[in-house]
């Protein structure tokens, strides 16, 4: 019998003691250590806690989850990098396109396997809207619409809503269309006084025709997570909160009510709720991560991908500040 992989955690907030969970239960996985110099504050942890990332990496472990606030992710990853250790980071990968790349070139050129924890592709209801859609089922893709929102979690201090929200939305967008963004513009607002932006509205396009919008604060008492997709045979409309996806089709019966024919582009088709499995897309994430370290096929976000992420973030902060339209540069993946 193969011997479990030694797994290793950064980090002991609130997204870490989810990882800490997950790991801890993770199949053909042993979590061996957490690394938060902080400490174990709530008594959660079932492993050792050590103060420091070199800590860690001397318990021998084979990866790392790496789930502190962004502007470590830069510091802590070329330490996993430098010591031989894969690294599952979570998402964005990096506060700046300088500090993403430098991640990539440290991973790619250690050889090691590295990925970005971008949990909105596991979620059951847009893995289910991104297989529809690569099988063509909409047709061709016009317009994808995103809404997120919440109330501020005071845990979030390094960053605003574009780089720790809005990104979400960035790359499942592009995920589930397989079209890279190559425009945006947007308007952002300083409604809490903090130093960074707590609302958003972006509008951007995504290769040559398909137009996207999304809309991302942190100050609405009402949690919704939102990606509506519509196409030249209806729309699809995916609710991650509950992993629900419906698909609302277009249809050629008519209106005999002239007052609202008036305002139909199309005529209402029938409506469907697909019946999904659903399963804890953390855990999901999780697998495929283990996977991929022990060298078998397996479906991750990498840093490249998730570099491309922070390049189209960096240009709605552009955009943001200047109320200019900005091009995005491709980013090789």
């Amino acid at each position: 019998m193969e011997r479990p992989l030694r797994a290793g955690l950064v980090g002991l907030g609130a997204m870490g003691r989810n990882h800490a969970r997950v790991l801890s239960g993770l199949p053909g996985v042993e979590l061996v250590a957490i690394a938060d110099p902080a400490g174990d504050a709530t008594g959660a942890a079932r492993v050792p806690v050590v103060g420091s990332v070199a800590e860690l990496i001397a318990r021998r472990i084979d990866y790392a989850v790496v789930a502190t606030p962004t502007a470590y992710h830069e510091q802590i990853g070329l330490e996993l990098a430098a010591g031989g250790v894969h690294a599952l980071i979570e998402k964005p990968l990096a506060p700046s396109l300088e500090a993403g790349q430098r991640l990539v070139d440290a991973f790619e050129a250690a050889g090691l396997v590295a990925g970005v924890g971008h949990i909105e592709r596991y979620n059951p209801s847009l893995q289910s809207l991104q297989t529809r859609l690569e099988a063509g089922e909409l047709g061709e893709v016009f317009q994808v619409v995103t809404r997120r929102q919440g109330p501020f979690p005071n845990r979030i201090a390094d960053v605003g809503v574009i780089m720790d929200l809005a990104t979400h939305d960035i790359d499942l967008t592009s995920w589930v269309t397989g079209q890279a963004y190559t425009a945006v513009s947007a308007w952002s607002m300083f409604r809490s006084g903090r130093r960074h932006e707590d609302m958003v509205s972006i509008i951007g396009r995504l290769g040559p025709t398909v137009s996207t919008n999304h809309l991302v604060n942190w100050l609405s008492p009402l949690k919704e997570r939102s990606t509506v997709v519509t196409g030249e045979r209806g729309c699809f409309v995916a609710d991650t909160l509950t992993a629900d996806l419906t698909f609302y089709a277009n249809g050629a019966i008519s209106t005999e009510w002239e007052a609202l024919r008036a305002f139909r582009g199309v005529a209402e088709g029938d409506m469907i709720r697909y019946a999904i499995p659903k399963r804890e897309p953390l855990l999901v994430e999780h697998e495929r991560f283990r996977d991929a370290v022990e060298g078998k096929p397996s479906d991750i976000v990498t840093l490249r991908q998730g570099l491309r992420t922070v390049a189209v973030a960096a240009a709605v902060l552009r955009a943001a500040r200047s109320a200019q339209v900005v091009t995005i540069d491709e980013v090789p993946v």
